[in-house]
């Protein structure tokens, strides 16, 4: 079995990795749609805001990390922007629109957005469930602020630090996730918040193991290259039994924050 969860993330470490993150996500592109249920619900609620708080359509939209469509789906259905950019790290994805890609409306850009050049002149970029992975998301917010147009939106959804945190006290270790109020901070320079907020998404497994099989089939077990033994794999298994039963079920948490903000005149 190759489960296998992050044993302390710093940044080199994901900097490193970024190939191997891309490998796991690949494969989990089948099971994602059906495992993936708080990234449904998280995209969701962000496509609700942005319908919210937008005063206007946007005409170019840019999406950074777009999985399988959780989002791009909805934001089609409520802004029909002239133009959508996609991008997401795994090339395979293009495969989930490819009856939207007929469309020149539609273009999809392989890549890692951390490096990649995209077109200036957006009206919304926008990322769902995806800027965790980012090594630096700081400098990120600043070339994003670069590519908005003149009263540009940038909106996101991202993890905060309860996030997973069965994994954390369980492994002992986790991705470094950021707090509500130190983005607003880190993007205070280039943009006004427009709203923010946040909320805990608990779901329930039968066992342990059914956990491990669905932080799999979701990606999210892209985090270090050794696979577990099967002493590490029942040793797991004791631990959060113990520690997080609820009931005749165990839970995980998903700590989904949200944030739109609009590009400082």
């Amino acid at each position: 079995r190759d489960f296998c969860l992050s044993r302390g993330l710093g940044d080199v470490y994901k900097r490193q990795n970024k190939q191997l993150i891309t490998r796991r996500f690949s494969r989990a592109i089948e099971s994602y749609n059906r495992e993936a249920t708080a990234q449904k619900q998280i995209a969701g609620r962000l496509n609700d805001m942005l319908a919210h708080y937008l005063p206007a359509r946007p005409r170019h939209v840019l999406e950074i990390g777009s999985g399988t469509g959780f989002l791009t789906r909805p934001l089609l259905r409520t802004f029909h922007p002239e133009k959508l950019i996609l991008n997401d790290i795994c090339h395979e994805m293009s495969t989930c629109f490819a009856d939207l890609l007929s469309d020149r409306q539609v273009t999809f850009i392989p890549g890692d957005a951390e490096q990649l050049s995209f077109p200036s002149g957006q009206d919304l970029i926008v990322s769902c469930s995806a800027l965790q992975w980012f090594v630096s998301p700081e400098l990120f917010f600043k070339r994003c602020n670069a590519l908005l147009s003149g009263h540009g939106y940038f909106a996101f959804s991202t993890f905060g630090k309860e996030n997973l945190k069965e994994i954390a006290a369980v492994t002992g270790s986790g991705l470094h996730y950021y707090s509500l109020e130190e983005l607003k901070k880190s993007l205070s320079m280039h943009y006004n918040i427009v709203t923010a907020g946040e909320e805990r998404i608990r779901l329930t497994f039968a066992t342990p193991l059914d956990v491990l099989y669905h932080l799999k089939h979701t990606g999210v077990t892209a985090v270090c290259r050794q696979a577990w033994t099967k002493g590490d794999l029942q040793e797991f298994c004791d631990k959060y039994a113990k520690l997080f039963s609820c009931g005749n079920a165990v839970t995980l948490t998903y700590h989904p924050l949200y944030i739109i903000a609009r590009k400082k005149p």
